[in-house]
């Protein structure tokens, strides 16, 4: 019975872990709209801001690679 006991509570702490960290990231969800939102406010592009800040997050060369895809289908397209 104290096994079961000990699994249970560690399961329980687990449980707990998560949660708060789901609130957290709720927080900081809630942290990035209102950056955005400031932003949008002094005039600036939140989606132009967005697809920077997916720029940023990538490696040199994988930015490159993708730019050249990008503009591989573009031309295939006949978008300038």
């Amino acid at each position: 019975m104290a096994e079961s006991n000990s699994t249970e509570d560690r399961l329980r702490l687990h449980i707990e872990a998560i949660e708060r960290l789901e609130e957290e990231k709720r927080g900081v969800a809630d942290d990035i709209t209102e950056r955005y939102n400031l932003a949008k406010a002094e005039g600036f592009d939140t989606k132009v801001m967005k697809v920077i800040v997916k720029l940023r997050k990538m490696r040199p060369d994988d930015r490159r690679e993708m730019d050249m895809i990008v503009d591989t289908y573009k031309n295939a397209l006949g978008i300038d």
